[in-house]
């Protein structure tokens, strides 16, 4: 390609914005920088051992000594017994499918809801939806909370090893949900 065609399509590219590239980036690509500040992230505060941000969405709280609430622990549980089959261990994905660590972090609380209830195809790649899976819908918000922690490295990747107890209120939740 001569070079003048080529100063003309990188011109045509860099004035339309970079729609390809911007486009073909997914949530689950954007990096994370743990060392950053996300307002997404920190608690605001806590009810009957749920954490919450100012936006009241569902967030992690981990101790100086490592031990995490109970939901990031359930999460933990829940991910591995669910997701982590497509999206590999500890959220880092897979061959199979893109890691969702970061998703947690720099997706909208509500479109990862969505995405999980609902499922959803980008070309040839397809997450199903898990709507009517009591496994995971119960315990949605404790994947979240899971995979945020995990997003900006709060906690390692393995079993936590230290955790809160589960809460009266969390299991009243769970068994209403579990039926």
């Amino acid at each position: 390609m001569p070079r003048t065609a080529k100063r003309l399509l990188v011109t045509a590219v860099l004035a339309l914005g970079l729609p390809a590239v911007a486009t073909a980036q997914s949530w689950s690509d954007q990096p994370v920088d743990p060392a950053a500040d996300h307002p997404q992230v920190p608690v605001a505060y806590e009810d009957n051992g749920r954490y919450y941000t100012d936006d009241d969405i569902p967030t992690f709280n981990v101790a100086e000594d490592g031990t995490v609430d109970w939901l990031t622990f359930s999460g933990f549980r829940r991910y591995h017994s669910e997701c982590h089959v497509c999206h590999g261990p500890d959220g880092e994905g897979s061959t199979y499918a893109p890691k969702i660590k970061n998703s947690a972090v720099n997706m909208d609380y509500y479109d990862f809801v969505d995405v999980v209830v609902n499922g959803r195809q980008n070309g040839n790649s397809v997450m199903p939806h898990f709507g009517d899976n009591q496994n995971v819908m119960c315990y949605l918000d404790d994947i979240y909370v899971y995979l945020k922690a995990r997003g900006v490295e709060a906690v390692p990747r393995g079993r936590p090893a230290k955790k809160d107890a589960k809460s009266e209120m969390i299991q009243e939740a769970e068994n209403a949900c579990m039926g």
